[in-house]
């Protein structure tokens, strides 16, 4: 080791032995408390907010208050152990990028901000001194919908300016599945996407109570609206059809059957989603039975591999312990069936739109759990390929960005 040292420092840096050694290191991060510090607040903010919002709405019978079912159709719809090298993967430059910390940072920061959100809303509307301005009272959601997306394109260096781009650039990527070459963190963001069809419907919503000036009178017309009904079926297909269309890129390109194979399986899920969406506008038998159908077979694409050395899993696996695969593997079976109840309509006291937020909630919480074990697929099929680094620079030729962020 310490022959290569002496090598490198001599060829690429002039004999210059600090400076060699600081280009063989390691970057790691400076350690900051504040995050820690600021993490633990929204965390306390956010358990105060959850437990200050289920007080308002017991304490003051919302639940029981006229026009119930309106507000909640107007404005619920809102609201290293194993060493996985996701660096590396992702693409990022090692030692800056986003750790756990400022993930869980960012995340209940908006979480505080959405309940805060919600809480004023409520108060407003219960307060007699606010109660006469409706329309103010209505545009809460609207503001914080704006701030977020004024957040996500701020152009100035703050609040991890190039993680930010980094994401539009992807969501661009997404967008324009088969003009670009695929990358791993195209089609990730693309398989996150497929789980947030609610929240695309939400701004679809949006967008039209806003923007045809429903709320000003808080009556919901846009689910009357035909050109709402077709767009309701567009924005469902959207994420799954950059899915499909990066499948038959990567096919073409790397002439990969396993593609095809993932190809049809996001071309069933467009036809299940298709006629879901189409029972639940409007109900029938048959548009029943062919969603159930298509969404099973959707769901079990994939799920096990009998050739394998471990028996229904990965040739190679990163956790010693094959229970927790197969625990994950049924938890995600009992996770991508909550949307039966759109389809076989079970009768539960819950309101519809509170429903879907739930079931949108555990669809975030599987997708959450798929993401470790496709980051681990990933970083095994980088060692079994000898794919430690993309790229060898020679001769070597670095660029300091110490103080940029990623």
């Amino acid at each position: 080791m310490e022959r290569v040292e002496a090598t490198f420092i001599k060829h690429f840096s002039n004999s210059n032995h600090s400076k060699g050694m600081n280009k063989l290191r390691l970057k790691t991060k400076k350690e900051r408390h504040r995050i820690s510090f600021c993490t633990g607040l929204f965390v306390g903010c956010t358990t105060a907010l959850i437990f200050a919002l289920i007080l308002i709405i017991h304490v003051r019978n919302i639940l029981d208050k006229q026009g119930k079912a309106q507000y909640m159709e107007n404005m619920f719809p809102l609201y290293r152990r194993y060493r996985i090298n996701y660096t590396f993967i992702f693409g990022f430059k090692q030692g800056i990028e986003l750790g756990y910390r400022e993930v869980l940072l960012l995340s209940f920061g908006l979480v505080a901000l959405a309940l805060a959100s919600v809480i004023s809303n409520l108060d407003m509307e219960m307060d007699p001194k606010t109660g006469d301005y409706k329309a103010l009272t209505e545009l809460l959601p609207l503001i914080l919908v704006t701030l977020a997306l004024v957040i996500l394109v701020f152009p100035f260096n703050i609040l991890y300016r190039s993680s930010r781009l980094f994401f539009l650039t992807t969501l661009f990527h997404c967008i324009c599945a088969p003009l670009y070459k695929i990358k791993f963190q195209d089609f990730f963001l693309a398989d996150q996407l497929t789980s947030q069809v609610q929240a695309l419907r939400s701004l679809q919503f949006y967008i039209c109570y806003y923007g045809w000036g429903d709320y000003k009178h808080r009556q919901n017309t846009c689910k009357m609206n035909d050109a709402f009904d077709t767009f309701y079926f567009v924005v469902a297909v959207v994420p799954y059809s950059s899915r499909l269309l990066q499948c038959l890129r990567y096919l073409h390109e790397e002439k990969d059957r396993m593609q095809a194979y993932n190809g049809l399986k996001y071309f069933l899920t467009i036809i299940a989603v298709c006629t879901r969406t189409a029972y639940s506008l409007n109900a029938g038998t048959g548009w029943g039975i062919v969603a159930w159908i298509c969404s099973a077979i959707a769901a079990i694409c994939g799920l096990l591999q009998h050739r394998s050395k471990n028996r229904w899993l990965r040739d190679k696996l990163l956790i010693p312990y094959k229970g927790v695969y197969f625990g994950a593997m049924a938890l995600n079976i009992l996770l991508r069936f909550p949307w039966m109840q759109t389809v076989l309509n079970f009768k539960v006291s819950l309101h519809r739109e509170t429903l879907a937020a739930i079931v949108a909630c555990l669809e975030i919480i599987r997708r959450g759990i798929w993401n470790f074990f496709r980051l681990e697929n990933d970083h095994l099929n980088n060692v079994g390929k000898f794919r430690a680094f993309k790229s060898v620079p020679l001769p070597f030729n670095y660029e300091d960005d110490e103080d940029r962020d990623v």
